[in-house]
């Protein structure tokens, strides 16, 4: 019965320490919303295919509870044959974290560019369904560095901050 065994340690003082250790999981992925529009079908078919094609992304997220966070990852791709629109896709998918014992920054940069990188996939897969049932060419998009972009924003933020700062006050 030894595997059904709590380890307890020399101590037995393990359960309290658990309790105050960092966790985090994955509670649920889902699409929250998700569009598709092809302003010039069916004439842009007849078109070459060179698209251009651009993407946007945002995050944001929300506490739920006391240990449970939504993140949304929006995905926001364009593809243009020249000045024409061939299609528009936006996903938002989502997920719900768990996060208990995590806090200030670590907490800001697990929502802000960890989560969106667990998302992405889920995003990438999406949108090549939409575009595919689109009838237009498979669309795989490259993978995005969410590390690199948090801290973007952060120094963002930073200069931001500074520039208030050195601006003089009125009183």
């Amino acid at each position: 019965m030894a595997e059904n065994e709590t380890p307890q340690g020399a101590a037995g003082g393990q359960n309290a320490d658990a309790e105050s250790q960092p966790q985090f999981a994955i509670q649920r992925v889902y699409t929250k919303d998700s569009s598709f529009e092809s302003p010039n079908a069916p004439k842009i078919f007849q078109e070459q295919w060179k698209p251009q094609v651009s993407m946007d992304l945002n995050t944001a997220h929300s506490k739920i509870s006391d240990n449970q966070y939504e993140v949304v990852l929006t995905l926001t791709i364009t593809s243009k044959l020249e000045e024409k629109t061939a299609y528009m896709v936006e996903v938002q998918q989502a997920g719900v974290f768990q996060v208990k014992n995590i806090e200030g920054a670590r907490l800001a940069q697990l929502l802000g560019a960890y989560c969106p990188n667990m998302l992405f996939p889920y995003a990438r897969e999406a949108v090549d369904t939409l575009v595919t049932k689109g009838s237009y060419p498979a669309l795989m998009l490259a993978p995005v560095n969410f590390d690199a972009i948090y801290q973007q924003a952060l120094q963002r933020k930073e200069e931001e901050a500074k520039k208030g700062a050195e601006a003089p006050q009125s009183h």
